[in-house]
């Protein structure tokens, strides 16, 4: 027979030491949603999209308005892929419902 000390608890199985790994995550991909000039769509609709879906305030929305009539194009804003869809695809409803041609887009930041 074997001989037992006091705190022996018999046959140990299995002893290990248990790490956890966190997982790795990554932040999300950005896009930038981008307003397009055209000759048609009026200023002030312009103004309202940006208030509306991207909110900016009165000034800013005129500032981006006027940098996407001068340059032919502006940032609206910079956004996960989703969100960044979602805005591009109210923009261009709104304008289509207003029989106004503005493109709306979104490209990878």
């Amino acid at each position: 027979m074997s001989e037992r000390r006091p705190d022996d608890d018999g046959p140990q199985q299995g002893v290990g030491v248990v790490t956890r790994t966190k997982p790795e995550t990554k932040k999300p991909s950005l896009y930038r949603v981008l307003l397009l000039n055209d000759d048609y769509t009026p200023m002030e609709f312009v103004v309202y999209v940006l208030e509306r879906f991207f909110n900016k305030s009165a000034e800013d929305a005129i500032r981006v308005m006027l940098h996407v009539h001068q340059n032919g194009v502006g940032v609206c804003g910079v956004y996960t892929y989703e969100v960044a869809e979602t805005k591009v695809l109210q923009v261009m409803d709104l304008a289509r419902r207003n029989e106004h041609p503005l493109q709306c887009v979104m490209e990878k930041d």
